[in-house]
């Protein structure tokens, strides 16, 4: 049983090398899944951007690289009892934040989170000043100023937020952006800070043209049942020639299910294949009518987000 994502390398490797030239100087994020790749296989790919490297949480500090100093996105929470190293800069935005870190003795550097329209992490920026002093009372280096604006909007939006944001913080230390894009470059012009884009998946996932997701096709038989799977589903039109079901080789274990919408992620022949059960650990159970159905040892298209999946196979072309 295989989830496989195939990528062209070519096309792949000149879109990242673009990305980097339209924004200027990049901080690549590596987290969660790493994006369909994996972290491990991302990292080396990170290297050829940027020394530094951007990650989800704490626990991933552990996967990078010697030669690299990881940036850790969340803050670090309660449920931490060390840093696995002493040059990961950790994001502080509250000091709640700082306490933590006091209680678990790390003195790391730390990046302090400036609050957007976002509403989630980050301090009001008419106070960052203050919390920029207290970590320093405390015995932090503070590294950078950090703003991740929302998705929602547009360029000239998000330019805006980040303009107005940055101009009431100290320009003596660079400012990390995410979810800026091509933008940065009216950002930049409007501040006199040092501005670092930090991007992931548009950096690394671009054009979806570039990818393939495919699970291979473990068994088929047919239908001449009333019911199967783990709960006894009812096959649709079961005991006709034509219903089979098909045994495909990825599920729950992948991080894939069914779509948003609740319909079936699974294509095959250009069309939409029936889920007889919601997908389940490593196999999913597909009920198919008609002749143009896959068959064992085929590969059946897969319809999910790359930053959720877990294949099992990369496959460069």
């Amino acid at each position: 049983m295989t989830l496989r994502l195939t990528v062209e390398s070519g096309a792949w490797r000149t879109h990242v090398s673009n990305v980097v030239t339209e924004f200027g100087e990049v901080l690549p994020v590596v987290k969660g899944n790493g994006y369909g790749f994996g972290r491990a296989e991302l990292m080396t790919h990170a290297k050829s951007v940027a020394r530094d490297v951007a990650v989800g949480n704490s626990h991933e500090v552990t996967g990078v690289p010697n030669d690299m100093r990881p940036f850790v996105l969340t803050p670090v929470g309660v449920g931490v009892t060390e840093i696995p190293r002493a040059d990961a800069v950790l994001t502080v935005g509250s000091t709640r934040d700082l306490a933590v870190l006091a209680a678990l003795r790390a003195d790391n550097p730390v990046v302090i989170k400036v609050a957007s329209s976002m509403h989630r992490y980050g301090i009001d920026v008419t106070h960052a000043a203050r919390l920029r002093a207290r970590a320093e009372s405390d015995g932090h280096e503070v590294v950078a100023w950090s703003i991740h604006l929302p998705l929602t909007g547009n360029d000239d939006s998000r330019a805006a937020e980040a303009t107005a944001i940055a101009g009431e913080l100290a320009a003596d230390l660079p400012i990390h952006l995410s979810h800026i894009g091509g933008a940065v470059q009216r950002v930049r012009s409007a501040v006199t800070h040092r501005v670092v884009v930090r991007t992931g998946t548009h950096l690394w996932l671009g054009d979806k043209s570039m990818f393939g997701l495919h699970a291979d096709v473990i068994a088929t038989r047919p239908a001449t049942f009333t019911s199967a799977g783990y709960r006894a589903t009812v096959i649709p039109d079961a005991g006709t020639s034509e219903v089979h079901l098909v045994m495909v080789g990825c599920g729950s274990a992948n991080g894939v299910g069914a779509l948003d919408d609740g319909r079936s992620p699974f294509h095959f022949a250009r069309q939409r294949l029936h889920m007889l059960e919601t997908p389940h650990m490593h196999t999913t159970m597909l009920s198919v009518t008609g002749n143009q159905r896959p068959q064992e040892g085929d590969w059946v298209d897969v319809q999910q987000p790359l930053t959720r999946v877990q294949p099992d196979v990369v496959v460069w072309r």
